[in-house]
């Protein structure tokens, strides 16, 4: 499904930028976070694991609601970074980058269940196999 292998790259390419550029996630952390370097490691293990954990079908359903969870929990993270910016702090990203990221936010958390198998929403390996007389499991 080319839904979930999209997601799944997002999230690979997300945790490997956490991984090499831990300064960039740094300057957006939250002051009460406690230990924000190994966090920061943390979520991009966190990310890559989800993306792989997509592709893998004995794991798709626990990545797919952890990935969900992950975007949820992170989002107060992102509307601090988005209003640090509007206050006029030294970030070079402007609204136009900062609405569309908050807004897509609902997306992800969606899109994860989805191709995780908890949205109820038939994916396209169900279709097609429903059409040749199968039964797929994604549970």
């Amino acid at each position: 499904m080319v839904a979930r292998w999209l997601l799944a790259l997002f999230y690979v390419a997300a945790g490997i930028l956490h991984l090499t550029s831990p300064v960039v996630f740094l300057r957006i952390m939250p002051g009460f976070i406690p230990y924000p370097e190994a966090v920061v490691l943390a979520t991009g293990l966190c990310e890559i694991a989800g993306g792989i954990g997509l592709l893998l079908a004995p794991c798709r359903r626990a990545a797919g609601l952890l990935l969900a969870l992950y975007a949820v929990c992170v989002f107060p993270a992102n509307i601090g970074h988005a209003m640090l910016a509007a206050q006029g702090a030294a970030w070079p990203e402007t609204w136009w980058y900062h609405a569309p990221r908050l807004g897509l936010q609902p997306v992800l958390v969606w899109w994860a269940l989805w191709v995780g198998g908890w949205s109820g929403m038939p994916t396209a390996e169900q279709d097609a196999a429903k059409k040749a007389g199968k039964r797929i499991l994604t549970h």
